[in-house]
């Protein structure tokens, strides 16, 4: 007898292979009967008419804090990932010295769009961890709703070791010998790999730049020989002028280790050449037989951002200034002349793709003048015979710094966008899930590229589809007992009507800790989601009593133990 059957469904096992009709079984959290399940069970799911597969692996998240207080990783699961990869872009809390929590929380802050006070309420004035080992078994022991793989991020682990200095100078020979060893200690506990970012975009609290951009090549490449002598582990680094394709080809064939890099984007470049460049050096690198991964995203990347936390022009070096200050001091150096012309003028001499993204920029919210809302700004501004940009620090001053503006900044044209994802060498990530909460929200990357790309582009089939969401990137990630529906596998399931799957418009809501405000985008079409058995959502409600365990399971070196 089984625990679960569901019958009558389209079930596609993930692997790309053609759909086949019939039911599934599952009994004690695996997958014991596909297509014939002759025997009765305890639960039935009708699912005529309906596709089930494997739940989603989603490889870039950022739950690292969130997991500690929210154990539905909302919104993922709505979406029908059932399994999370967290501690990309080397951020992470863990590990953390008690004296360092601060400075964590506050590049956390930066980095993540979530607030201080937020972080503070969700984890309490105790963290339950010091160590990473102790933080990977405080995640075992919240009991998540769906899986989780954590990377070991160099953010954290140069904060552990270097204290303030992580953010201003090289480590000593002394320093990075203890960063090898905590990092090889944090890889036999189970971490899926190491992450790091050299990203200019990457500033953290200050207007300093976070701890791994701090770092030397050195540095990094004696951390990613740690992975080479465990003989497990993969890379993952946002890149950067320093830390890019010929980096990369440098570390993996000295380490023989796998590398994923955010993000390959149609009109947005972090390192060098375009994305047609980098498109060729990346099948160039593929052609040597070497496992670099770039991973690209489905979605138009757009950013909401108040001047209070410039996120998007905060890689501007004139902007360390406005970084560091505190409102106040935001406040007094959007007011000068001589601030606003240098800015002016630095715009006009930008890349030419953020100039075009800056001049789509709209306003999105303005509470004292709400016509404006929806409006793009230089229109906006030429009505008014005003420049933009002091139409936009006006409005900013006005509100206390809380007006939004919603920029356009990468893959909005998706004939580009086509190529990125059908390359062979590239896998689904940056979802960003649990990052710059307030000023974005792709955790839905799943079910929009379902609609978008499925239904109404056609570009994918939903075998393709399914497989580069499930056993690809869990592929690429190392994660070994995920990603696939087969007898004996873990029971990740998902049941979803491809007629109506698809994403909803985002909303602001204010359910964080503190009252703090994050974008969320409800499903639509998916029935339910199944994570080791267990179903954890039904018609788009939580399915398991508030207090009752759940079944996520953490993935230690890419397997539950």
């Amino acid at each position: 007898m089984y625990d679960l059957k569901i019958t009558n469904g389209t079930i596609i096992d993930g692997t790309g292979a053609a759909s086949i009709q019939g039911d599934l079984g599952i009994k004690d959290g695996k997958v014991v009967a596909m297509g014939d399940a002759p025997d009765t069970a305890t639960r039935e799911i009708n699912a005529d008419g309906q596709v089930v597969c494997p739940g989603f692996v989603d490889i870039h998240t950022h739950y690292d804090a969130q997991v500690l207080w929210d154990r539905n990783l909302t919104i993922s699961p709505w979406h029908g990932v059932t399994t999370a990869v967290i501690g990309n872009c080397g951020f992470g809390v863990a590990p953390t010295k008690p004296e360092h929590r601060e400075m964590i929380m506050r590049t956390l802050e930066k980095v993540e769009g979530m607030s201080v006070d937020a972080l503070k309420a969700g984890l309490g004035a105790t963290w339950p961890f010091e160590t990473f080992p102790e933080y990977m078994d405080a995640v075992s022991a919240v009991g998540p709703s769906i899986n989780v793989g954590v990377l070991m991020g160099h953010t954290p682990l140069r904060t552990f070791v270097m204290g303030e200095d992580a953010t201003e100078r090289h480590a000593t020979t002394e320093e990075l010998s203890q960063m090898c060893d905590l990092l090889g200690e944090g890889i036999k506990a189970g971490a899926l790999g190491f992450a790091t970012s050299k990203a200019s975009t990457h500033v953290g609290y200050e207007g300093r730049p976070v701890p791994s951009r701090a770092a030397g090549m050195e540095e990094i490449h004696a951390l990613c020989d740690v992975l080479g002598r465990e003989g497990k582990g993969i890379i993952q680094a946002t890149v950067g002028r320093e830390l890019f394709l010929d980096e990369f080809e440098q570390i993996a064939q000295r380490t023989g280790r796998p590398i994923t890099w955010t993000a390959l984007l149609a009109g947005l470049s972090l390192g060098k050449g375009d994305h047609e460049e980098q498109m060729l050096h990346s099948q160039a690198l593929a052609n040597k037989g070497l496992k670099i991964s770039p991973q690209v995203t489905p979605r138009p990347l757009n950013f909401e951002y108040q001047f209070k936390e410039p996120f998007v022009f905060e890689a501007i070096s004139m902007f360390k200034p406005v970084s560091a200050a505190d409102f106040e001091g935001k406040c007094r150096i959007y007011k000068d002349p001589d601030f606003r012309q240098t800015f002016k003028t630095r715009m006009d001499n930008i890349k030419p793709a953020f100039q075009s993204s800056f001049a789509k920029t709209v306003i999105s919210q303005c509470a004292g003048e709400p016509a404006l809302e929806e409006r793009l700004l230089v229109e906006v501004a030429a009505e008014s015979n005003m420049h933009p940009i002091d139409l936009a620090l006006d409005i900013a001053l006005a509100s206390n710094l809380e007006a939004r503006f919603r920029m356009p900044v990468a893959n909005h044209n998706e004939d580009e966008v086509e190529p990125l994802l059908k390359a062979d060498f590239t896998v689904l990530g940056l979802s960003d899930a649990g990052a710059h909460a307030s000023q974005l929200c792709d955790a839905c990357q799943p079910t929009f590229f379902l609609k978008r790309w499925v239904r109404e582009k056609k570009v994918f089939s939903l075998e393709e589809a399914i497989r580069m969401m499930t056993s690809r990137t869990a592929e690429v990630m190392g994660i070994t007992d995920r990603g696939r529906l087969a007898q004996g596998m873990p029971a990740d399931v998902v049941v979803f009507d491809p007629a109506t799957v698809g994403d909803e418009p985002l909303q602001r809501v204010y359910d964080f800790p503190a009252g703090a405000d994050r974008l969320i985008s409800e499903a639509r079409g998916i029935s339910n989601v199944i994570v080791n058995g267990t179903v954890i959502r039904e018609q788009g409600a939580d399915a398991v009593a508030d207090g009752a365990p759940l079944p996520g399971q953490l993935l230690r070196s890419g397997a539950a133990a």
